[in-house]
């Protein structure tokens, strides 16, 4: 019976001992995997955070561009009578009248620039084979013209603010390079 009990003492030992080996390689898997998890979480918690910086930031961006245009429409609402602003409707003007492909065009503008367009337009008329009248009706903008074929079948927009809508994409990704400091191309 001793030996019995002997023998199964040493088999027990043996268990025991073969059981640690288990448990040590149970328990440094579990670690590990552990490690893991932690480290997957890290790499979340950063990514998340940066890209909270990220959307703050383009939030801000935005902002400060929104701000740049709404402080240029102003200032351009108010330079109706420099020369830099008479320069730039006569460019306008000229430029436009051309662009429906008609002999004929009717020119819309603000109420505020409409004698200097019909100025502008009694001058191009003289080395211009276009005849061009500017319409009674004043449009809503903050600047430039509307030019139409005298049959109304063509037109063309160029307004200050449509010549805006047109850059802003381009105007937007120079102020937001500014705005972050780095260098244009």
């Amino acid at each position: 019976m001793i030996s019995q009990i002997d023998a199964a003492y040493q088999d027990s030992l043996k268990n025991l001992e073969a059981s640690k080996g288990k448990l040590e390689a149970e328990r440094t898997k579990i670690i590990e995997s552990s490690k893991k998890q932690a480290e997957n979480l890290k790499r979340q918690i950063v990514g998340s955070s940066r890209l909270a910086a990220r959307n703050k930031e383009l939030v801000m961006i935005e902002t400060d561009v929104n701000e740049a245009f709404e402080k240029a429409k102003t200032k351009l609402a108010n330079s109706g009578n420099d020369n830099a602003y008479k320069a730039l409707m006569a460019k306008i003007v000229e430029d436009s009248l051309p662009s429906v492909g008609s002999d004929e065009v009717v020119i819309e503008c603000t109420k505020n620039d409409a004698e200097l367009v019909k100025k502008i337009v009694a001058d191009l008329s003289k080395k211009s084979k276009i005849k061009a009248r500017v319409s009674d009706q004043p449009i809503n903008a903050l600047g430039g013209i509307k030019v139409k074929s005298a049959d109304g079948t063509m037109s063309f927009d160029n307004t200050i603010d449509s010549r805006l809508e047109r850059l802003k994409p381009l105007i937007r990704k120079n102020i937001a390079r500014m705005l972050r400091g780095e260098a244009g191309e």
